[in-house]
Parts: structure tokens; sequence; C-alpha cells
């Protein structure tokens, strides 16, 4: 569990971290996480999810601790642990790829095939202050195995949008991955994505985790789901997906 500092939250704070609430119970919280908001600590010096999750702080000063993270910039499920036997059974859990997460994405046209697996390693790279991931050939020293599964849902002539199940768990691992066989994410200026889609601005990126199927402390698997935000959702529309 956490040890850090109490951060002092207003109101609108606590009330906005309420809101994304998908699932609650004794052992863990699911949250519908915005666009735009930090998993955790980063360069940005702004309130993050992890800082927001002083709001559950219980009487002994501990509070929940995320059990993973997502992009900045991508939307959707994201699991917290609530007490410290859950945060140790899911962190093995995840370390034993018993976690199936399932994103959406908004992409120039729909791949070819239209289904498929890309296993291509990547390597990390520091650019200035930014970490960036390439696809990298297998013996490159540092390189990482890297497995992602895609499955296009629908196209029109503006665009499609995939279904993406990453396998690994590597930093930017979908959005370089569907770089890599020409689809990159709308959205996604880091990796070659066009701020533009079905004629209409793309400002952020289109990447939304919107299943989570995980095993539960208590037994069995739960599934939490997010319903698509009203940018990607009005996109979606736009290109008639």
């Amino acid at each position: 569990m956490a040890f850090a500092s109490p951060i002092n939250l207003s109101a609108d704070d606590i009330a906005a971290v309420r809101s994304w609430i998908l699932h609650e119970d004794e052992a863990v919280i699911a949250f519908n996480k915005p666009a735009g908001l930090s998993s955790q600590g980063g360069r940005i010096q702004a309130h993050t999810l992890d800082d927001l999750l002083w709001a559950f702080a219980r009487s002994n000063g501990k509070r929940p601790d995320l059990v993973h993270r997502l992009d900045r910039d991508t939307s959707g499920v994201i699991l917290a642990a609530k007490t410290k036997p859950a945060a140790g059974f899911l962190g093995k859990a995840m370390q034993a790829k018993r976690f199936r997460k399932t994103y959406l994405a908004l992409v120039p046209s729909a791949p070819d095939p239209r289904a498929g697996t890309i296993d291509r390693p990547l390597l990390r790279q520091e650019i200035g202050r930014e970490s960036y991931m390439r696809v990298v050939e297998p013996d490159t020293p540092g390189a990482q195995q890297a497995l992602s599964r895609y499955r296009t849902l629908s196209a029109s002539e503006d665009g499609a949008l995939v279904e993406l199940e990453p396998a690994t768990g590597r930093m930017h691992q979908l959005r370089v991955h569907m770089a890599a066989i020409g689809r990159p994410l709308a959205g996604d200026a880091r990796y070659g994505g066009a701020l533009t889609f079905a004629g209409r601005a793309a400002p952020r990126l289109m990447l939304h985790a919107a299943k989570l199927t995980f095993p539960h402390p208590e037994g069995g698997y739960r599934t939490v789901e997010a319903p698509l935000p009203e940018d990607f959702e009005t996109l979606r529309i736009a290109a008639g997906l």
C-alpha cells in the first residue's frame, strides 16, 4: 500500500474521482480514467489519478494503490487495490499474465489483413526528457518481446474501428505496433498518427481501454467495461463506424 504523504484535494477533485467509479467492492476499485489525466507522477506537476486516490484514504492513513497504468491520453478502465493483500494478489496475477485487456482505437483505414497478430520486439529510447519505443530486430541489445492482437470491428472510407489486445505489457506497445503496420492511431502525433479523423480534429490519442478481465482476490474473475468517451464517440460516428 502507499506510504506517500496525503494530498489535499478539493471537493471538486473528490467528486470527480468518485464519478469515475465503474466498480467497487471490498478489495478493488475500477475507474473510467479520462483522457488527459496521468496515472502516476510524471513531468507535469498536476494531480494524477494516483494523487486522487487519497479521496479513498481509510482511518489508518492507507489508501488504494494502482495495479497498472494507462498512458495520459488513453481513457478507460484502470484498477486499484484497496488493501495490501489485494495489491499483492493482483500484482502477482499481472506478472502471471492473468489479466485480459481489451482496447478500442481509431485508425485511418482497415488493417490488411483485417485481423492478426503483431509479433515485433520493441526497444525503449530516451530523447531529451521523453521516452519512446521503436520496433527493432529480435537480436537488438535491450530488445523486449512484444505481442499484440488486433481485429477490425468496422471500416468506412473515413477510417476504421479496431479492437486491440496486448499479450505483453510494454510501454506504448499498441501504439507502436499499429504504426509499424501502417495504421498509426488517430491523434497519436508521437508515432505518426494524423491530428484529424473523418474530417474532424483528433486532438489527442484515440485509444480507449474498453474492457478489463482480471482474477479477483476473493475468487473467480471479474470483467469491468468502460463506455466510450464523448470525443471518441463523436469521431466514430462521424466516420460511420
